[in-house]
């Protein structure tokens, strides 16, 4: 009943949405006849007045359906009875949940956080993923006692996967069965088998702020630091697409806000991350600015929807990972400032992988579009000047974006840079 809530609220949002667009769209409009007919004097004054007539009539009109809209959403409020509160299931950790109907409704869900999630968390909507560790098939309160029970064999270390924007922690089980030959095998499921890590995945809202998420990240690993039934000497952070950035921003927040897990932190793993932004945010920013730019019905609706994309996306243009980026800043201004360089910590190995859609990394076509979503330079790690941190970085041939998830070749040498004493 909870989710059916939060669905019919959206629902209701989106009417109201519409209706703006559609003001908008009557608004400029008549705008373009104004300043055409305000030129011939004789006529200048009675189309003034029939333009006022028409703001009116369609202020009234469009005010009755935002009224409806929510008298209706009031009605439904008082006739929905909560039958059942419990949260939902996790989808299970395994492949082929994938086309089962959890899985859709959850992979929709995560999808409308990345693009709208800033706004479902403004309007306190429960379709908000917020920030979560999940282990096993539990999303976890963070308590000791909590831990001790699940977690039956702790060891020393421990790994956190953290996914990129629209998806849900489920993301690293794509082609299980393919890669790995069991649907239940992952680069968590391999890591804990062949190297001891405890894996935990985070679960949160890519539509808010990377710094945002970054932070509560950061808030989110402490109380499992200070949860864990055994004293922790490593944690291994994984992260994928804005994952990596989320990762970056906790571990720099983590650092000034003196959390004590970032004192175990010994590795950072960072694949198909936009850590210098992604070629289609680009695009989509410059288009908003252009299409805004001009006033034409035509161009003012698709320019507020563009617009509209959430703050989450918008930091995907430039690879922002601190607050300080969009602070006091208009996100859809054409000549932006450029975002903060937030150093690498100190004495942490830093591992960037990136892909290509050619089998040859070096290809002409493989260069340009690199996994689809972000190229190679840009996977490659923020541009850095100086500090006491060892980079590494590889690419991949023929892999698309989110199969950097869970690749076999991957995993490889993730297991290699992991198994070896050095950097």
């Amino acid at each position: 009943m909870g989710r059916i809530r939060a669905i019919k609220q959206l629902v209701h949002d989106a009417v109201d949405l519409t209706v703006k667009l559609v003001e908008e769209g009557h608004e400029s409009a008549a705008r373009n006849v104004m300043r055409a007919l305000g030129w011939i004097e004789p006529i200048a004054g009675p189309a003034r007045l029939i333009n006022e007539i028409r703001r009116a009539s369609t202020s009234g009109v469009l005010g009755s359906v935002r009224l409806v809209n929510r008298t209706v959403e009031r009605l439904l409020d008082a006739g929905l009875v909560d039958i059942d509160e419990r949260a939902p299931s996790p989808i299970p950790m395994r492949s082929d949940a994938m086309g089962s109907g959890p899985w859709f409704v959850d992979s929709t869900i995560a999808a409308l956080n990345g693009a709208v999630g800033d706004y479902l968390h403004r309007q306190s909507n429960e379709l908000d993923l917020g920030m979560k560790l999940r282990y096993g098939d539990v999303y976890l309160a963070l308590e000791r006692d909590e831990l001790a029970a699940l977690i039956t064999e702790p060891t020393p270390r421990c790994a956190i996967f953290v996914h990129g924007l629209g998806a849900s922690e489920w993301s690293w089980c794509w082609n299980a069965v393919s890669y790995h030959g069991s649907p239940e095998v992952n680069f968590a499921t391999l890591l804990r088998h062949d190297l001891g890590y405890v894996p935990f995945f985070a679960r949160y809202n890519g539509g808010r702020h990377v710094s945002e998420n970054g932070r509560l990240l950061a808030a989110a690993v402490q109380r499992l630091h200070e949860a864990y039934p055994a004293p922790l000497e490593e944690i291994l952070l994984i992260g994928h697409s804005m994952g990596g950035l989320v990762v970056r921003s906790a571990c720099h927040y983590a650092q000034t806000e003196g959390r004590t897990w970032v004192e175990r932190v010994r590795r950072v793993f960072s694949l198909g991350s936009p850590h210098q932004g992604a070629p289609a945010e680009k695009a989509s920013h410059l288009a908003g600015a252009i299409l805004h730019s001009i006033d034409l019905p035509g161009t003012r609706i698709p320019a507020e929807l563009l617009r509209r994309r959430s703050s989450g996306i918008k930091d995907m243009r430039l690879g922002s990972v601190v607050d300080e980026d969009w602070l006091g800043r208009d996100p859809d201004a054409l000549s932006a400032d450029g975002c903060t360089e937030v150093p690498l910590l100190d004495g942490v190995a830093y591992h960037f992988l990136s892909a290509t859609v050619t089998r040859d990394p070096e290809h002409p076509l493989g260069q340009l579009v690199g996994d689809i979503l972000v190229r190679v330079p840009s996977a490659s790690g923020p541009v850095m000047r100086g500090g006491d941190f060892a980079i590494r970085t590889r690419s991949y041939g023929g892999v698309l974006h989110h199969e950097l998830q869970n690749h076999p070749d991957v995993y490889a040498q993730i297991r290699q840079w992991l198994s070896s004493s050095g950097v």
